[in-house]
């Protein structure tokens, strides 16, 4: 194994270690550091390398120096004795003896060490196998609707096939229309499970199972390598969204280059004006500037979205907490772009950790179809840094959603929070 490979899975080791050893939850570090919880699973079972930039971020969040968290000088076998002893003392009051005798442990006994060690990983693996599941069934939309498709074919030809086994005397019209129908029911029936088949296969099956939209976010995360060269992308429908990204990409370069954009950013600070300056729609400004992040905008994170409110882009910003995909907060000011389009909508907002950002909201509205066509609406928010001099300016508070938010009081909320109150 290269020294690159080795370092990669101890620092993949030691991100889910140093978690443990503060009793952080795996979603809470993922929100804080601008990632999804199913990317800092892949991360922390060594199923993911870790960038630089994302490195830093995470040691951040963990408390700890970023070199230390990526030289990663316990061996991986320790690293896991420490995870397992961690998780058997979780409910202690104090569970720092039990771990810190892991390393003792493995040198008297490392044949028992070593079967520990399999049997945690096995049970590991199976827990995360089950909760990926559960969570599918219950929240993806493409095996809900497939499933409803599959059903529906089946409930029809076991219709046709009774009329066609209680009646003995069907008239021969009927009996081609029963025999036709049978004929489409079964061949969709067919189409439909070979395509849920197909779905469920493009999944890993010891890793987490994640939306196509995770999947990208994850290669965005990596670096956007070109589709075949990147092990992000496992579904089909991840690989076609990570096609048309780059695409788009390339286009929006093509109109507002690299060198073009970083020189008038380093002079103009502010979005709008920058758009200004440079002759630009403020849209095609604001996601150059959260692709490319020239100096000033190093940080910038972006939300997208449509007009159904879906999220259809998400860029990442330390700090600023973002649920998995189909989840969201209606008080980010994202959403009052919407219904104020070709307007810019500068806010301060505070999510529940007291880290504040500066947004900019833009919304555009367009008829592809012409105007006999639907009117289509998109808006967007480039998440900055606060200027200085903000610290006691109101900001309007945002959370990542509401189930995993923990503002008591917040008047947008629709559920109860499963978090504990403070």
């Amino acid at each position: 194994m290269s020294q690159r490979s080795a370092n990669h899975i101890l620092t993949g080791t030691r991100i889910r270690e140093r978690r443990l050893s503060l009793a952080r939850r795996q979603a809470d570090v993922a929100r804080a550091a601008g990632i999804s919880p199913a990317y800092l699973n892949l991360i922390e079972h060594n199923r993911r390398p870790v960038g630089e930039d994302l490195v830093a971020r995470l040691a951040e969040v963990l408390e700890m120096p970023a070199d230390e968290l990526a030289e990663g000088r316990e061996e991986a076998r320790l690293a896991v004795l420490r995870e397992a002893a961690a998780r058997l003392a979780e409910g202690d009051a104090e569970p720092g003896p039990i771990v810190a005798q892991a390393p003792e442990f493995l040198a008297r006994f490392p044949g028992w060490a070593g079967l520990l060690i399999t049997l945690f990983r096995r049970a590991d693996t199976l827990e995360r196998q089950l909760v990926a599941l559960s969570d599918r069934m219950r929240q993806d939309p493409y095996l809900l609707t497939t499933l409803h498709q599959i059903l529906s074919a089946a409930t029809s030809i076991r219709s046709t096939a009774s009329i066609l086994s209680e009646e003995r005397a069907v008239p021969p019209d009927w009996l081609d229309r029963f025999h036709a129908n049978l004929d489409q029911d079964s061949q969709r029936l067919s189409v439909t499970a070979q395509a849920l088949v197909a779905y469920l296969d493009s999944f890993e099956t010891e890793g987490a199972i994640i939306t196509p939209e995770e999947e990208v976010e994850a290669w965005m995360a990596a670096g956007a390598r070109p589709v075949e060269e990147s092990d992000d992308l496992v579904s089909d429908a991840a690989l076609a969204l990570a096609a048309d990204h780059l695409l788009r990409m390339a286009e929006e370069r093509r109109a507002l280059p690299d060198a073009t954009l970083a020189s008038a950013a380093a002079r103009e600070r502010d979005p709008m004006r920058l758009a200004a300056r440079l002759d630009r729609q403020p849209d095609l400004v604001m996601r150059r500037l959260a692709a490319l992040r020239p100096a000033g905008f190093e940080t910038a994170g972006l939300l997208v979205c449509d007009g159904s409110g879906a999220l259809i882009l998400r860029r990442s910003t330390p700090g600023f907490p973002l649920p998995r995909p189909g989840d969201t907060c209606p008080l980010w000011p994202l959403y009052q772009a919407l219904a104020m389009p070709q307007t810019a909508l500068s806010h301060l907002v505070e999510t529940p950790e007291g880290r504040r950002f500066r947004t900019l909201s833009y919304a555009t509205r367009s008829q592809p179809d012409g105007t006999d066509g639907p009117v289509l609406s998109r808006a967007q928010m480039l998440i900055l840094p606060p200027d200085a001099g903000m610290a006691e300016t109101p900001a309007t508070k945002i959370g990542p959603a509401c189930r995993i938010c923990p503002r008591p009081d917040c008047p947008a909320r629709r559920e109860p929070s499963i978090l504990a109150m403070g």
